[in-house]
């Protein structure tokens, strides 16, 4: 299993990951320590443990806030397509209906024609 290097707060870790996964557990170290640098910079030195829970349940709220968007989007999504299904079903309504009279005005051209040949005569 392949190990990476990364930096909290000033610290070294060495975290052994899934192969391939070596960049992206890199990048989240980074975000994270961002994070954690950006607590620093607000509260000032508060000891290491209480910056990283600090920390930790600062990206926990980003997640539970980016869960919260996820669900309304895909309730919106439902709701579109729910209403696409509807007008997909209005429209085949109105094509049936429009279809119908076309081909009753299709009959009445027809017998129509069917008369004006029966009375013509014929040159």
């Amino acid at each position: 299993m392949p190990e990476v290097n990364v930096e909290i707060n000033g610290r070294k870790y060495r975290m052994a990951c899934e192969e391939g996964q070596q960049g992206h557990l890199i990048g989240l170290a980074k975000r994270f320590n961002e994070q954690v640098e950006g607590l620093k910079g607000a509260v000032g030195e508060i000891g290491d443990n209480r910056l990283t829970v600090m920390a930790g349940i600062a990206v926990v709220d980003d997640l539970a806030a980016a869960e919260r968007r996820i669900a309304e989007l895909e309730a919106h999504v439902a709701e579109l397509t729910e209403a696409g299904h509807e007008i997909a079903a209005e429209l085949e309504s109105t094509e049936a209906a429009f279809a119908k009279k076309l081909n009753d005005a299709a009959k009445v051209l027809d017998s129509v024609a069917e008369t004006l040949d029966q009375t013509s005569p014929l040159p």
